[in-house]
């Protein structure tokens, strides 16, 4: 039960973060609560995979499951909205973006330049390395996941904005 409600502690700030995001891209009035169902959504399933205690997932790979399901209901829910489904699914990956890992890469690099001592350098250089591939990694999964289900599904995801049944 507490693990359950973690999962949607964890949907409901990232359909805060997914609005937050939306409102930048000016959506119209009724993306909103589509951004925040899918965001919650994807949000929701990658602590799942994350955090589950039979068998978590790496961030790369829960990441990628996430976005391949903010791609489908992006897609799914475009007509109902009449937006194209990037209207949804970009701002519901922002929050999944993992900030920490840039950010580490960053400290890592610069410390790199700045050390003399070279078992320091070499430890900085792996965090870096190690961290910079993850955050790559992660977010080419997240971009994969995301545009696969609009190439998949091209005759909905480009009828989204059109009139035609």
């Amino acid at each position: 039960m507490a693990f359950f409600l973690c999962v949607l502690e964890d949907a409901f700030f990232g359909a805060l973060a997914g609005i937050g995001f939306a409102s930048i891209s000016n959506p119209p009035h009724n993306a909103y609560p589509y951004c925040a169902l899918i965001s919650a959504v994807g949000h929701g399933v990658r602590y799942f995979l994350m955090n589950n205690a039979y068998h978590p997932e790496s961030l790369i790979v829960a990441s990628f499951v996430a976005s391949l399901v903010i791609g489908f209901m992006a897609v799914a829910l475009a007509r109902m909205a009449k937006c194209p489904p990037e209207t949804f699914s970009f701002p519901s990956l922002l929050p999944m973006i993992p900030g920490m890992y840039a950010y580490r890469t960053v400290e890592a690099l610069v410390m790199c330049l700045f050390t003399q001592d070279e078992d320091l350098f070499n430890h900085y250089l792996y965090l870096c390395t190690s961290n910079g591939f993850t955050c790559a990694f992660d977010i080419l999964g997240m971009v994969l996941g995301a545009t696969l289900p609009i190439f998949f599904l091209n005759k909905i995801s480009y009828r989204a904005t059109r009139h035609v049944d």
